[in-house]
């Protein structure tokens, strides 16, 4: 069975994956996300989602890559990380009340054999309605620097999610449920099952 390895920095997808029962490795990609408004949000998941798996794949050809992008979107509007804390208070301030879309990309590639999967998913997030103090309490408590959107879907948080129609993981910044069946297909399983 080949090597499996997360090409993220991503916490919560480490977590999500560990929590599966997958044994991985972490290897960060050292390049920067790309940002085009001319493209829909499915378009801008996969680009990125793909760029960081290959630029991971070129170095370790034997192992089976994972790499996953997150972006959430109002309208037509695509939301990524904020930039500082402000950046971030306003992002919250426009989605609170409001329904939303988080889509996840994910790319699995083995260079060695040329298979590849690639998806994505789809998730309607609807937060609380949210005051300024409440925004405030969490920039605080809570990262939102590494966020599309400014929030969390998990620890406080949830919180702040009023409801999330699709997948909860997807919301996280990875669809297991997606991800676990296409990682089969390439051999790699989880050891829980």
């Amino acid at each position: 069975m080949p090597s499996l390895v997360l090409a993220s920095s991503s916490p919560r997808r480490a977590a999500l994956l560990s929590g599966a029962g997958f044994e991985f490795e972490i290897a960060p990609p050292r390049l920067a996300e790309k940002f085009d408004a001319a493209v829909t949000l499915r378009e801008l998941t996969l680009w990125n989602a793909i760029r960081k798996g290959m630029s991971i794949a070129q170095t370790r050809p034997d192992a089976v890559v994972i790499a996953a992008y997150t972006l959430v979107a109002l309208g037509n509007e695509i939301i990524g990380k904020p930039s500082d804390l402000e950046e971030a208070a306003q992002m919250l301030r426009r989605l609170s009340a409001q329904t939303h879309e988080v889509c996840s990309a994910v790319l699995i590639y083995h260079q060695t054999s040329g298979r590849s999967a690639v998806f994505h998913e789809i998730s309607r997030v609807r937060l609380h309605r949210l005051n300024r103090a409440m925004i405030k309490r969490y920039v605080v408590k809570v990262n939102p620097l590494d966020k599309a959107g400014a929030y969390a879907a998990q620890g406080t948080g949830a919180e702040m999610i009023a409801k999330i129609e699709g997948s909860s993981t997807n919301v996280v910044g990875l669809p297991m449920e997606k991800t676990i069946a296409a990682l089969a297909k390439f051999g790699i399983r989880s050891k829980k099952f």
